[in-house]
């Protein structure tokens, strides 16, 4: 579904390539930034970044992750969004606890205490399930 001024293609270009992305920080048992994932993606695809300064553009990269999440859900059962962090904190965006909300995977109303043990929890089960799938594992 197209939207935010992007293609279809361009949209299936950006969830492929992120993918993979979060896939390679995955295994290297590391986070990626909102800042570093768009520099990736621009380099990798030749795709227009996103303007963070825009709130449109914010939504934009969340409906990515998004996207990206739906992809691989099904596969893992875990959210990879969860390595994308803020520049400069240690903790996932509020889109990433909403979704986890939507999917059932974590109570509407939990405590910052709560969301902070499963985004800690996603981010280990995410390390150990592409450890195991790491190429020449």
């Amino acid at each position: 579904m197209a939207g935010y001024g992007r293609s279809d293609e361009e949209w299936d270009q950006l969830t492929s390539v992120g993918l993979e992305f979060l896939v390679e920080r995955a295994r290297l048992e590391k986070t990626t930034t909102y800042t570093e994932l768009d520099a990736t993606l621009r380099r990798r695809t030749g795709i227009r970044g996103f303007d963070f300064e825009q709130d449109s553009e914010r939504a934009a990269m969340g409906h990515l992750l998004g996207l990206i999440v739906e992809r691989n859900h099904p596969t893992t059962n875990l959210l990879i969004s969860a390595l994308v962090q803020y520049l400069n904190t240690n903790d996932a965006g509020p889109g990433f606890y909403a979704l986890a909300g939507e999917l059932g995977m974590l109570p509407r109303r939990s405590s910052a205490m709560a969301k902070q043990a499963f985004w800690i929890g996603q981010l280990n089960a995410l390390y150990v399930y592409y450890a195991a799938r790491r190429p020449g594992s």
